[in-house]
């Protein structure tokens, strides 16, 4: 008789896969045993990973979310608005003395660059103070009133929930009108509908105003709420809250040239403003990516410390594994014997304690996952601060968890898989 032909390669590499899949699945289902059969020091096992995971979770969930609270925050300045003033938004202490000193801008800044920025789509000047508004059903102190032009709405991306904005002869005839942001309407006339407060009369500083209209809610911005401001027009403004004050510009450019235009207005101020060659400019030009760059920084180092005490908790807890598992290891030396003389290869037994290892470590991760995002859910709903539940976090959590169950298994496993099975079957 002929000898059997050998198996084909396909046909070994099926039966290598059953071999490892049916391995796979006897040691995932020793290792729930001896969960269940230790439940208390499986759970003390975890408790590290639950801590560590805990940590980071909350941490990363809280950061999304301030994120992108901000980003919608940053965003209502307008993404392709440059902001023209004689102070930095973000300065050093060295900075503000030299700022402070510079000569205001005014009416000859704007006038230039409504008439020379031709890579402008809207030039609003804006200027404000605190004041006090009063109606008939409240008075209101400390309040932020801004004046502008129509400009304003495209610049600055606001919009109105009823009414209308600053027209055009409102500012070039210096109207008594104003629009209201919706915190303003809802106090100033409490349970009136924004659309029966258009009309209305409000006195600022003691003169009279009309409501034009009330505006859609933007929320805050770095501390600022931005519907308790009022509105009204810039000529207006410093014909009866004082000429003499520092204008700034919002000035909007089309998608895609917001660069040039920054590169146009520099030279139109420094024109204006009789900068001599050489020397440094005595205006600044902001844009939301200050804002953005710094509030990467800050949240960046943030993010880091978070991690590294989260990473440190896990490295504890993995530590507590390694320990939980030479134990297990010791109490089983019998049993990995008596499977090793009946033909169990290493790489089964092996498979089996890095199993365990692993599923102890994301049982950890799992309950430590759970319990970040309802620390994180909590402080959003008690404090001001936001969380955001992603499905990135929840692999963060359960792919280290993971991680640090093989690497600290894998030395009791590779010593479990190398016991001499003869050694074993004596150990008592």
């Amino acid at each position: 008789m002929s000898a059997p032909a050998p198996a084909s390669r396909p046909a070994r590499a099926r039966r290598g896969l059953t071999r490892l899949v049916s391995e796979l699945a006897e040691g995932v289902r020793i290792a729930l045993s001896s969960m269940v059969g230790n439940t208390l020091r499986s759970g003390l096992t975890t408790l590290g990973i639950v801590i560590g995971v805990m940590t980071v979770i909350a941490i990363v969930a809280i950061i999304d979310g301030l994120d992108r609270s901000f980003a919608t925050q940053v965003g209502g300045l307008g993404a392709h608005t440059l902001y023209v003033s004689k102070w930095k938004w973000i300065s050093s202490g060295n900075d503000w003395w030299e700022m402070r000193n510079r000569k205001d801008m005014g009416r000859a800044e704007f006038e230039a660059v409504s008439r020379e920025a031709t890579l402008a789509v809207a030039v609003a000047p804006f200027v404000s103070l605190d004041a006090s508004l009063a109606s008939e059903h409240a008075e209101l102190t400390r309040v932020r009133i801004r004046g502008t032009n129509q400009d304003y709405e495209i610049a600055n991306g606001v919009a109105v929930a009823a009414g209308r904005f600053l027209s055009a002869p409102d500012v070039e005839l210096s109207r008594s009108v104003m629009v209201l942001g919706p915190n303003l309407s809802d106090r100033l006339f409490p349970g009136v509908p924004a659309a029966d407060v258009v009309g209305r009369r409000i006195r600022v500083l003691g003169k009279p105003f009309t409501v034009i209209g009330v505006q859609t809610r933007r929320g805050r911005l770095m501390g600022l709420d931005l519907d308790s401001e009022a509105t009204l027009p810039w000529t207006t403004f410093l014909r009866d809250m004082g000429a003499k004050r520092t204008i700034s510009l919002a000035v909007a450019a089309e998608p895609g040239k917001v660069q040039a235009l920054e590169d146009q207005l520099v030279g139109i101020l420094r024109r204006v403003r009789r900068v001599p060659p050489g020397k440094p400019d005595d205006f600044a030009v902001n844009r939301q990516e200050q804002m953005q760059r710094l509030y990467q920084q800050l949240t960046g180092a943030l993010y880091g410390v978070a991690v590294g005490v989260g990473l440190i908790t896990l490295l504890v807890g993995g530590i507590g594994i390694m320990n939980i598992m030479l134990v297990s290891v010791t109490e089983r030396t019998r049993e990995i014997g008596v499977r090793r003389a009946l033909g169990a290869r290493r790489r089964t037994i092996l498979m089996q304690f890095l199993v365990e290892s692993s599923l102890v470590s994301m049982l950890g991760g799992a309950v430590g996952t759970a319990l970040g995002f309802t620390v994180a859910w909590l402080l959003a709903l008690t404090t001001p601060l936001a969380a955001a539940v992603t499905p990135g976090a929840v692999a963060l959590g359960l792919g280290f968890s993971a991680t640090v169950g093989l690497l600290f298994g894998s030395w009791p496993a590779w010593r479990a898989a190398n016991l001499d099975p003869v050694e074993a079957l004596r150990y008592e």
